[in-house]
């Protein structure tokens, strides 16, 4: 060997030792339960990773940060349809031949810009052929559904996407050995995007758009969203986009959208599962190094919304039953007030112990109704819905409704219902962490709402310390006569009429055919997952009460939850009244407790029970925040033996 191959031998060998010894430096945060890394590429990719090995699978989440409040005012519904052409694939995949379809395309792309500023009813007919005819020369080109296969092929589920005010997401749950065939695939997808099958994937949208105008609840979110932002894109614009732009779409617009925000300075990846991070960063890397950040990222900006300082009301119609809706504005998704917020909404309505399950749901003052709390990222807002039982107005259920939001301003609600509140948001949080989709959520949330990481894990801690003092200063500052208000009536909907699809000829589904890229995928090779099996012996305690009974244990590593089972040696061939015990346990109290104040307890507690009976067993499962375990056990123990 010449001393030059010598010399280029171990320059390749240097460079293949300095990628592989590549330092990602990452952030963490103390006391993070999930162990979340979150690491930034040197092109601004941001990327939120997090380990939990209980079954070998990867939720995946990729972020934009952006969606329908970034829609050109022209052309409305843009970032939801971006979304739908997402799967259509690239120069790479989804066509037998990239270069002969692409002047086809550039064809369809420049009569949709002539067609969409005509107005004489036959001109755009006649137009319509046009593009039509020439979808259908390109269609013999398109492999439609080669994004699914490619999923299919590497065992990923939940393919889909959401598009939403301020954001556009793109999810997949992949094994974990499969991460290198989807880096490969979604950076392909997401650095080079084609746009093909416009014209049927429009027909698609407007089915969604005319399934949308049979829901009431739409028309509800709507008109007060507008009440509350009427100058703003969340109140001005809806997601789907007004009937008109749909009927006039522009390629030109999407792709001008696309090259704007599908830039890695204003995406992150989400992922939690199963996975080294280390080399799934590596990974991530590999792929999406060479996606180029934009150095001229904005966003439009809007005037600030003027407070409310009066009611403002609206009505819409439709065929369901009839309710209304209220909302109080706040500020967005980076602002503390959301903490108290939420727990405000969760006083009100839980289902259980909130000041209108109690003194409205339970008394059966009206048919039913729910609060909730909503964030997005300039915005927040707490909204409450409540339903007239038969013979009541809309007016009586306001009053009704306004009534509790002044016991809570009065602080007229018990002194253990707060601490009640918090219990169950911890539930819910520990619920959470156990499933990797729910810890990728915050991911997206933290993202898309300019959130610190910290400010997310300290969340749980700033709750518990909000006093019931402060609750009620709170609501007596921010809930006054500066809502919003929906009056939803039964009736005729003239305002509305569905979108009138096109005539169209269908295109071929292409079924035999596949790209190069595919094949690639679905013969590479994986290392196979070995399987972790449970050793009775090592991986649980044996043990027995103090009276002989015996006990198997497994500590709960990953959150502050506990399940409880006890499981008798008899079932309903011993007795068969024991198939209707437990339904008929929901109804009784004890000798010390109404019914209603059983399930109380049980909420205070953050914790439930469940009995279930088989053919030659019997099983008791109690659950819940793993603090009160004791006193859920004494509840369970008090019902059984005393009910009355």
């Amino acid at each position: 060997m010449s001393i030059k191959s010598i010399m280029v031998a171990l320059l390749l060998v240097g460079t293949a030792t300095a990628m592989q010894a590549k330092d990602y430096k990452y952030q963490t945060v103390k006391g993070d339960p999930t162990g979340t890394r979150i690491y930034t590429l040197d092109n601004g990719l941001r990327v939120y990773l997090s380990v939990n090995k209980e079954t070998p699978r990867i939720h995946t989440y990729i972020a934009v940060k952006t969606g329908s409040r970034n829609d050109p005012a022209e052309t409305t519904g843009l970032a939801h349809y971006l979304e739908h052409l997402m799967f259509k694939g690239t120069k790479q995949f989804g066509t037998t031949d990239a270069e002969k379809e692409a002047p086809l395309l550039k064809d369809i792309e420049e009569r949709y810009e002539k067609y969409r500023l005509l107005t004489d009813p036959e001109q755009r007919k006649n137009a319509y052929h046009g593009i039509d005819s020439v979808s259908q020369v390109a269609a013999k080109y398109f492999i439609p559904n080669e994004y699914d296969k490619l999923m299919s092929s590497i065992g990923a589920e939940k393919t889909n996407a959401y598009t939403s005010n301020d954001v556009t997401c793109y999810t997949e749950d992949i094994p974990a050995n499969e991460v290198e065939n989807w880096a490969k695939i979604q950076a392909d997808r997401f650095q080079n995007m084609v746009i093909r099958g416009f014209h049927t994937e429009l027909e698609a949208v407007y089915e969604e758009f005319n399934i949308g105008l049979t829901r009431d609840g739409n028309k509800e979110w709507q008109a007060i969203s507008k009440l509350l932002m009427p100058t703003h894109p969340y109140g001005t614009q809806t997601t789907i986009g007004t009937q008109e732009h749909l009927k006039n779409p522009s390629i030109v617009n999407i792709k001008n959208y696309f090259n704007r925000y599908y830039v890695p300075n204003n995406v992150a990846i989400c992922m939690a599962g199963d996975m080294d991070p280390d080399k799934v960063i590596a990974t991530i890397d590999k792929y999406f190094s060479s996606w180029k950040k934009s150095d001229n990222l904005s966003f439009p900006q809007f005037p600030k919304q003027k407070p409310l300082t009066a009611p403002r009301d609206t009505t819409v119609m439709g065929t369901e039953a009839e309710n209304i809706m209220m909302a109080w504005r706040f500020d967005g998704g980076n602002s503390l007030q959301m903490d108290t917020v939420d727990v405000i909404s969760t006083i009100l309505s839980n289902g259980k112990a909130g000041l209108m399950d109690i003194n409205l749901a339970q008394k059966m003052k009206y048919l039913g109704g729910g609060a909730f709390a909503m964030t997005m990222a300039e915005s927040g807002l707490l909204a409450i819905s409540a339903s007239p039982k038969e013979g009541q107005s809309l007016d009586d259920v306001k009053k009704l409704v306004l009534g509790e939001i002044e016991n809570l301003k009065k602080g007229n609600f018990a002194d253990d219902l707060l601490p009640a509140v918090i219990n169950n948001m911890k539930l819910d949080y520990y619920h959470a962490l156990e499933k990797n989709k729910e810890v990728a959520d915050m991911y997206v949330d933290a993202f898309i709402n300019g959130q610190e990481w910290k400010t997310v894990v300290e969340r749980l801690d700033r709750i518990s310390k909000i006093t019931k003092a402060q609750i009620v200063d709170f609501a007596n500052k921010h809930l006054n006569n500066n809502y919003a208000l929906v009056y939803k009536r039964q009736g005729e909907d003239t305002t509305q009429k569905k979108i009138d699809k096109p005539q169209i000829t269908p295109i071929p589904s292409n079924r035999d055919l596949q790209s190069d890229f595919v094949k690639e995928i679905i013969l590479s090779k994986t290392t196979p997952i070995q399987p972790r099996f449970v050793d009775f012996n090592k991986d649980l305690v044996k043990t027995k009460t103090k009276k002989g009974l015996p006990v198997l244990y497994v500590p709960n590593k990953n959150s502050g939850l506990f399940t409880l089972a006890f499981r008798y040696d008899f079932g309903l061939e011993a007795d068969n009244r024991l198939d209707i015990a437990p339904d008929y346990l929901e109804f009784l109290g004890t000798n010390k407790l109404t019914p209603e104040q059983v399930k109380q307890r049980f909420y205070q507690l953050a914790c439930d029970y469940s009995i279930s009976a088989g053919a030659d067993n019997l099983n008791i499962t109690i659950t819940g925040l793993n603090e009160n375990m004791p006193k859920a056990l004494w509840l369970v123990e008090h019902l059984l033996l005393t009910p009355r």
